[in-house]
């Protein structure tokens, strides 16, 4: 009788990292005839021509060689100018690294201050990939849900401080928010950055959403959300990521950067080399244009999402249905309906009622998960024709429970 021998296990916190409840959705709906595929964070046009045209310039050149591990010189010294033009200031080229994707600078900030037996504080409803990657790591993510009302969405800073503990390692700052639209205030962000000075905690900045803000009252400088760069001090322990993907449609690219004190950039140079040993060239070619020629298309798509913002609200808000606070930043709609407490089941109901693809609640973590997510990043056409379709289904649900109760 041969003995039975095991299989080599696989690390717990990869087996068990949490599924997305996106993807879900997504792969329910996806080859649907006609669906309206809102369910995703991006935008609807291509990337443009003139980016497009330098990564290809670049591969004819034969640029397919191995780079530096942090990126191309000229790469980091225009993320700085940007940096600079953007934020005020004049910052080190030496503090920004190129990562292969925002979600590789997320990936690798928290290997940075995070693992096995440490927890990392994040305000919820929050991006899962947040939850996710720190799962992965070993560490433990701390949910505190954020604080909903009339005037929409805000960090409960006394939830903060009660959540703190000896093995606490970082605070998650999101701002303007995915999947909320929640854009904090300087007195928010002042609050954060003093309970992670106070115990000395790293800020982990999430500012990608940065250049789409609607809300007047919270729009700053260049047309821009308030950062943490706006209240930090040079001592302060931020690690920010940032992605091409959304300011100039490079989603598929898979480019974005990390910005750290310079002290730290031998050992970023080393986590990169030891997970993707660098961007391609071409790519980096690409985001090169971007940054340096990209911001009326960036005024483009800002333009582009305002009015979707308007069209979704509008169509929504005349259901008398649907509870809704116009979002300050970001480009999307979070939204719950009268009486519906399972979104993962409305978002599915959705596609089969009004072929419309959502996100549901929750996978966005505690606090948020009777709402929906609706990326409104797309052709006033595509918009409002979802609008219109949501609106329907959900009257007709409206009076169904009308009918039943009467």
């Amino acid at each position: 009788m041969t003995d039975y021998v095991l299989p080599p296990a696989i690390r717990a916190e990869a087996e068990f990292a949490p599924s997305s409840g996106i993807v879900e959705v997504f792969n329910y709906g996806r080859d649907r005839e006609g669906i309206i595929p809102l369910w995703a964070g991006e935008g609807d046009l291509p990337t443009p021509a003139f980016i497009r045209e330098a990564a290809a310039r670049s591969l004819e050149a034969g640029e397919t060689y191995y780079t530096a591990q942090r990126g191309l010189p000229e790469l980091r010294q225009a993320i700085a100018a940007y940096t600079d033009n953007l934020y005020g200031g004049n910052w080190d080229p030496n503090r920004f690294s190129v990562t292969s994707s925002g979600m590789h600078a997320l990936l690798m900030s928290l290997r940075l201050i995070s693992g096995a037996g440490n927890e990392v504080i994040v305000p919820t409803p929050a991006w899962p990939n947040f939850i996710g990657a720190m799962t992965t790591l070993g560490a433990t993510p701390i949910e505190v849900p954020m604080l909903y009302g009339q005037a929409g969405w805000n960090f409960d800073l006394d939830a903060i401080a009660r959540a703190i503990t000896p093995h606490t390692r970082a605070i998650v700052i999101n701002s303007p928010s995915n999947p909320t639209g929640f854009t904090a205030s300087y007195d928010e962000l002042e609050g954060v950055l003093a309970l992670a000075r106070k115990h000395k905690l790293w800020i982990l900045a999430d500012e990608i959403y940065g250049r789409f803000v609607h809300d007047e009252r919270l729009t700053v400088g260049n047309n821009r959300a308030p950062s943490v760069r706006d209240v930090m001090r040079e001592d302060d322990d931020v690690l920010f990521i940032q992605s091409f993907s959304k300011n100039w449609a490079m989603t598929g690219w898979r480019v974005g950067w990390i910005e750290a004190p310079p002290r730290i950039a031998p050992v970023i140079e080393n986590l990169v080399q030891y997970s993707t040993s660098g961007v391609p060239v071409f790519v980096q070619r690409g985001a090169l244009a971007a940054i340096t020629s990209g911001d009326a298309f960036i005024e483009e798509q800002v333009a582009r999402s305002r009015q979707g913002r308007q069209i979704i609200c509008d169509g929504l808000a005349m259901t008398g249905l649907v509870d809704l606070v116009p979002p300050p930043g970001a480009f999307y709609a979070y939204f719950r309906v009268d009486g519906v407490s399972d979104s993962r089941q409305l978002a599915l109901d959705l596609i089969d009622e009004a072929a419309v693809g959502l996100a549901p609640g929750t996978a966005f973590g505690r606090g948020g998960e009777e709402f929906l997510r609706l990326c409104f990043a797309k052709s006033p056409e595509m918009v409002g024709e979802a609008a219109d379709r949501l609106a329907t289904a959900i009257n007709r649900r409206g009076g169904a429970v009308r009918s039943a109760l009467a």
